[in-house]
């Protein structure tokens, strides 16, 4: 719990009152719904990143048309812009079932069949399809993270924001570790298409999920939309709220720069491991495997540092170890094939991004007004890794050919400092403390 949450959490009885204090909040209804959200939430990310971008560089196809790819993740980044649709738009008929719950439904369907879709083609033949059911599967992976992230924010009470951030960040990379490993075991015995069809069915987490739980308390309904002079109105108000804010626009900056060297590292590793000779067994054992222990750690420090230091000193700490994680992938691309360096920078890099992603997510969750949850998450997740995906997609192949592998993660480290200073100065300055929107603050019922 941060420095600025409300509320306190419900005294705990029966057999949870025998488990260690610091695991019982894991245990609760809501954390436990967002880890299940998390992991549809994480896998079509999966499908057209890592996984990606290791079919096409089986199939050929050269570094600089492998990272235009991290275009297609640009849907994620201009999520907000339709985001207001799902806080205010009532699905007919299904809708009957909840605003959440029916969005939850016919995004999860949406997202399973563009998987499947780009599973079908083959990038030999027409690179140009694949890349549009790349595009496919961004659009409706973007929206179903518009409709998880809104759905965990109003089921968690203020008190569980942290622990439930920690358990989405749990959710979000075993759903993208089981799906990338059971993809590129699959592949490996026998074909890509059957491996994509498999992997879809993990958006059924979700749905089961809301099933479930219902909708959640803390939801604000919208009223009810009376022409297009009120649908306009309803279509702003989200985004004018959150710029009215004292600071708004810093706040807005350090979330566009502050994952900047993160997303160019991580957007290209599998490049890296192709290029040093990695089998996609070794790369399911090390960067899947070993990657996904080292975050489950990460994420448990980063919650206990949460609880102990507070918001604002456990996310300065989460920062500073994100941008040291990338001097490890240039030491590996120096050191080459070696199986302990892969380990080691591997293991570093998912240790911290397990942290940041608690500390991080938790801060951004808490700057949601609950009338407006998806649109203001999109919106601010969406910034996050903008700039970074942008120059991935645009200037990384060529920096890599140009510098080397070593040189470009020097640069990508570099890359991480502006955030962490502006973090730094917004502590300083008291901002972070007049960034919280009602999400960090309102219990169920008020």
């Amino acid at each position: 719990m941060t420095e600025h949450a409300a509320g306190v959490a419900p005294e705990v009885t029966g057999w949870r009152a025998s488990l260690p204090m610091g695991l019982r909040p894991y245990t609760e209804a809501a954390p436990l719904a967002a880890l299940f959200l998390g992991m549809s939430s994480g896998f079509p990310f999966a499908m057209i990143a890592a996984t990606l971008s290791t079919r096409l560089a089986q199939s050929g196809i050269e570094k600089s048309t492998v990272t235009a790819f991290a275009l297609t993740f640009l849907a994620y980044n201009f999520k907000w812009l339709w985001a207001p649709i799902i806080d205010v738009v009532k699905l007919p008929l299904l809708g009957r079932i909840g605003q959440r719950v029916s969005w939850l439904i016919l995004c999860a369907v949406l997202v399973m069949i563009s998987i499947i879709y780009l599973g079908i083609l083959d990038p030999e033949a027409d690179i140009g399809k694949v890349a549009v059911a790349a595009i496919l599967v961004g659009v409706a992976g973007a929206t179903f993270d518009i409709v998880i992230d809104a759905y965990r924010i109003e089921l968690l009470e203020p008190h569980q924001l942290g622990v439930g951030s920690g358990m989405s960040q749990y959710g979000w990379r075993i759903g993208a570790a089981l799906a990338g490993s059971l993809a590129l075991v699959i592949a490996a015995r026998a074909d890509w298409t059957t491996a994509y069809i498999a992997v879809s069915f993990f958006g059924l987490f979700a749905v089961i999920t809301g099933l479930v739980m219902g909708e959640p308390a803390r939801r604000h309904e919208p009223k009810p939309l009376k022409g297009p002079v009120a649908a306009a109105i309803a279509y702003v108000s989200p985004l004018a709220e959150f710029f009215k804010r004292s600071g708004a626009l810093i706040v807005l900056l350090f979330v566009l720069v502050h994952k900047i060297g993160d997303t160019l590292a991580t957007l290209t590793l599998r490049l890296l491991f192709e290029d040093l000779g990695y089998t996609n067994d070794e790369v399911a054992i090390y960067d899947v495997g070993l990657g996904f222990w080292a975050l489950l750690a990460g994420i448990f420090v980063g919650g206990f540092l949460y609880a102990k230091l507070g918001m604002k000193r456990s996310v300065l700490i989460s920062l500073i170890l994100m941008a040291v994680s990338n001097l490890a992938f240039a030491g590996l691309a120096s050191a080459g094939h070696n199986n302990w360096a892969m380990a080691g920078a591997v293991g570093f890099e998912n240790f911290a991004s397990g942290i940041g992603g608690v500390c991080v997510v938790a801060y951004l969750s808490a700057l949601c007004n609950l009338e407006f949850t998806a649109t203001q998450f999109a919106l601010l997740s969406a910034a996050a890794s903008i700039t970074g995906r942008f120059l991935t997609g645009t200037l990384a192949g060529g920096m890599i050919e140009q510098l080397g592998f070593a040189n470009f993660y020097l640069v990508t480290t570099l890359a991480a400092l502006p955030g962490v200073f502006l973090f730094w100065w917004m502590m300083a300055s008291g901002l972070v403390d007049r960034s919280l929107g009602t999400a960090g603050t309102e219990e169920s019922g008020e």
